[in-house]
């Protein structure tokens, strides 16, 4: 394992084919704002982040995950990992340079093993944010993405090896065998999750909310503004978050959770749950039953246009 130059999760930028409707979904009922918008492509913020957005929408003839972005501390730290993935040999998209999204910053990106983008960047300008004031139901950030994999094992190790991620949790099954591996790449129990799927896509894109009484305000207003629930509300064993999953208009699924676990890095053991037990899942008991159809809902359509970079 690499020493850790990643610092946290940034953004997670989507294309979809109906950009209009995918964007009045997210700067309405789900909460965020739009920082920045110009023609088939928008920037989302959320109102509690420094981040100049924690979603980028782009027009596109299929669906799929365009790029996930991770932060570092320091340009210097930038080029020393895009030159340690390069002596690697992993394909760089392009090497470290100024970015031209909302918020600026020196940075690269980068394919991972099964040919999602990838992007590490540092000083990026803070966001003008404010303090999400009690029953405020909107994201204050972006908690966690996790994507489905057809090469599980393989997908962790590039993660572990190569960008300093750390194993927080894994769920298994008594039939199935193991089945998600959450990892983490600071305090939080989780940034990244990797799920065995039949391909790579989207499983899910989390996002925080303030506190547990604005996370069950903002459950119960996509409820009643009729957007469809697959799962929840309740609260995971693994990472103890609350979550609520609902999917957008492209049948992505996104999650509201709050209560993330922070660990004790010095003296975490990451656990082996096994997901059979309705309290893994679920410990309060309050969510619908995990079952076939809520899985197959969260394997998504597979990404297209692997190891193809997205448009900056």
């Amino acid at each position: 394992m690499t020493d850790r130059l990643i610092t946290h999760l940034r953004h997670v930028d989507l294309a979809v084919p109906d950009f209009a409707r995918q964007r009045d979904f997210f700067t309405g009922a789900w909460g965020l704002s739009t920082e920045h918008t110009d023609s088939g492509i928008a920037f989302l913020a959320a109102e509690g982040s420094p981040e100049h957005y924690v979603v980028r929408l782009r027009q596109a003839e299929d669906k799929r995950i365009d790029l996930i972005a991770f932060g570092a501390a320091t340009p210097a730290d930038v080029d020393t990992l895009a030159a340690r993935l390069a002596t690697s040999g992993v394909t760089l998209v392009h090497e470290p340079k100024t970015l031209p999204t909302p918020g600026g910053g020196y940075g690269f990106r980068f394919f991972d093993n099964e040919g999602r983008t990838i992007e590490v960047s540092a000083d990026v300008a803070i966001r003008t944010h404010r303090k999400i004031e009690a029953g405020e139901s909107v994201p204050v950030r972006l908690s966690h993405v996790v994507v489905n994999s057809a090469d599980p094992a393989g997908t962790r190790a590039f993660y572990e090896r190569h960008l300093g991620f750390r194993l927080s949790d894994t769920l298994m099954h008594p039939r199935m065998g193991e089945m998600m591996w959450f990892l983490r790449i600071n305090a939080w129990h989780h940034s990244l999750a990797i799920a065995r799927g039949p391909h790579p896509s989207l499983h899910h894109a989390s996002f925080e909310l303030r506190g547990l009484d604005e996370y069950l305000r903002g459950t119960g207003r996509l409820l009643r503004a009729g957007v469809e629930k697959i799962w929840g509300p309740g609260r995971h064993l693994a990472g103890n978050n609350t979550f609520s999953y609902f999917l957008d208009p492209h049948g992505n699924t996104v999650e509201y959770t709050t209560e993330l676990e922070e660990v004790d890095e010095d003296t975490w053991h990451p656990h082996l749950y096994d997901f059979s037990r309705p309290e893994v899942s679920d410990q309060w008991g309050t969510a619908n039953a995990m079952n076939e159809f809520v899985a197959r809902k969260s394997f998504n359509d597979p990404d297209k246009g692997l190891f193809v970079a997205p448009p900056v």
